[in-house]
């Protein structure tokens, strides 16, 4: 549930779980000097994390990605775009698809250097799940037996937040630790898709020491993972500094010593940065240099095109009263030209986005937006039935990106075709614009890219669009989009799944709670110092292929 600062997206024919173009870059792949490369440093572009580095409590990308570097879960999602595999998981097993038996890896180890263990995974659920924590993510446990005796929800009102109720309990009675390498998952009900969400971070183990110290503490000033590479300083706004874990026993190991993870406020100064080779990757070049194949001109054989299951959103925060009548909101969406928007802005780079779910994810039904379709007289007779709008009508995006004119042009549109005083406005960085979001005080409309967090149409629906879900920023709720999603959880197949979050997906195509802008392909660049890389299927680098 990686809600994106970038612009990038996806749209790309594969196989059914082909996420991301991997390869190698062009140039030496004989990996350069093999010394040059095991004791070797690169630079990276990041964004400063909008939290603690706390993987359940984290729903950004520039946290998250700090934090697939450091943890390793049970599953991994390969580069190649291939079905999941076991990574830190010796083996899971069920025979119902209710009841997982996981086994582990033996004597695999912290940062810290003590041994990941079934309860170091136990712990960080349960402690996830616990309302009174109040992790993002916590929602990602809902599928567990006893979740509902351990979550709460805030019953906030009219006066404001009010404290949740207590839960009931403080473990969910559906996780059970065998012994040291061996712990028991219990459902609510079958659900097919649970081992493939077992590589998202929030499933990810937590060593001892989390658990004697605050969310903060551990998070800022000493984050403590199993992955290849550990944490070493933080510098706000600044840096963040990790080296390789020597004592890492799997098999994505480092090749390279050191990565800075360097924060950037502007994504033109991160570029010019790569094309001077000051930085040695950027993940999405900014907007101003597609224009004419600016970037492919800049950076040659060290410039990256991948596919990535992200897409472009724009959406509405329902709990502000303006906004709670969705004719209003279809009226707005069937005035924007998305076509027109990934033509001129993008230089045909994205795609206009036409499904709630990005098409590369399995489960996900090409064409079932009817609200994205460009249709100004319908837009103009929906706002005539509609509460209408008054006053000025805000697009909100993060500066430090570039959304600027994308986000512009939306606006243009939306005045053109419907004379709405629609304005698109700034803020300053990605962390500034997050906390707004997170709090529900934005009073207009808001950016709100998607970044699939694993293979499944299920990531599209339950994080965005059931009430209470992690990443339900806007407070959208529909009961029968609720009840459809809980009963394509609890189908016996993934087909059978699938065939009810599309029901899902109907009813939530005529509240339009968000608008899907865009799908696009990703323009990545590695500086020449970078002999060979990948990209993970997010398109992030996958920083233990890097060989210099």
């Amino acid at each position: 549930m990686r809600v994106s600062k970038r612009a990038s997206g996806a749209l790309a024919v594969g196989a059914a779980f082909a996420l991301v173009a991997s390869g190698c870059s062009s140039g030496n792949n004989d990996g350069g000097d093999p010394g040059a490369t095991n004791d070797g440093a690169i630079i990276i572009e990041g964004t400063q994390p909008e939290r603690p580095l706390v993987p359940a409590d984290t729903t950004e990308t520039g946290g998250g990605a700090i934090i697939d570097y450091m943890w390793t879960g049970l599953v991994e999602y390969p580069n190649n775009g291939g079905a999941p595999q076991n990574a830190l998981a010796e083996s899971i097993e069920t025979t119902d698809s209710k009841v997982f038996k996981i086994k582990i890896k033996q004597n695999t180890k912290f940062h810290d250097g003590t041994t990941v263990k079934a309860e170091s995974f136990v712990k960080a659920w349960n402690w996830a799940a616990y309302g009174p924590n109040g992790a993002q993510n916590a929602s990602f446990f809902s599928d567990i037996q006893g979740f509902d005796d351990v979550y709460t929800e805030d019953p906030d009102g009219p006066d404001g937040p009010q404290k949740a109720p207590e839960p009931k309990a403080k473990e969910m009675s559906g996780l059970k630790v065998v012994d040291d390498w061996n712990f028991e998952v219990t459902l609510n009900a079958p659900t097919a898709v649970f081992p493939t969400k077992l590589g998202y971070s929030a499933f990810v183990p937590l060593p001892d020491v989390f658990f004697t110290e605050t969310p903060e503490e551990f998070g800022k000033k000493k984050p403590i993972g199993n992955g290849p590479v550990k944490f070493v300083s933080w510098q706000d706004d600044v840096e963040i500094k990790l080296t390789r874990f020597d004592d890492y026993t799997l098999r994505d190991k480092m090749k390279i010593k050191d990565v800075t993870v360097k924060i950037y406020q502007d994504d033109t100064a991160a570029y010019s940065d790569l094309v001077s080779g000051n930085i040695d990757f950027q993940q999405q070049v900014p907007v101003s240099s597609l224009a004419g194949d600016k970037w492919k001109t800049d950076l040659g054989d060290r410039a990256i095109a991948s596919t990535t299951p992200s897409t472009g959103i724009i959406a509405f925060p329902i709990y502000d009263k303006r906004f709670q009548d969705p004719k209003l909101r279809a009226a707005i969406s069937h005035s924007i030209n998305r076509q027109e928007i990934t033509d001129k802005i993008f230089f045909g780079n994205r795609k206009p986005a036409d499904s709630w779910a990005n098409p590369l994810t399995p489960g996900a039904e090409p064409g079932n937006c009817t609200a994205c379709t460009f249709d100004v007289d319908l837009a103009k007779k929906l706002l005539a039935e509609s509460s209408g709008f008054t006053g000025k009508l805000k697009l909100y995006y993060n500066a430090d990106a570039s959304h600027k004119e994308w986000m512009e042009a939306v606006a243009q549109q939306i005045k053109t075709n419907l004379g709405l005083d629609a304005q698109a406005v700034g803020m300053p960085t990605f962390a500034v614009f997050r906390a707004q979001i997170n709090a529900h005080k934005m009073d207009g409309a808001y950016r709100a890219g998607w970044q699939q967090d694993y293979p499944d149409v299920e990531n599209w629906i339950m994080p965005l669009y059931v009430t209470g879900g992690s990443s339900n920023d806007g407070l959208y709720s529909n009961k029968t989009v609720d009840s459809l999603a809980k009963e394509a959880l609890g189908a016996p197949s993934l087909e059978a799944s699938h065939a009810k979050f599309a029901e899902a997906v109907k009813l939530i195509d005529q509240d339009v709670p968000s608008m899907p802008i865009y799908f696009g392909g990703q323009q990545s660049g590695h500086s020449p110092k970078i002999k060979k890389l990948e990209l993970t299927n997010v398109g992030e680098l996958d920083i233990t292929s890097v060989e210099l």
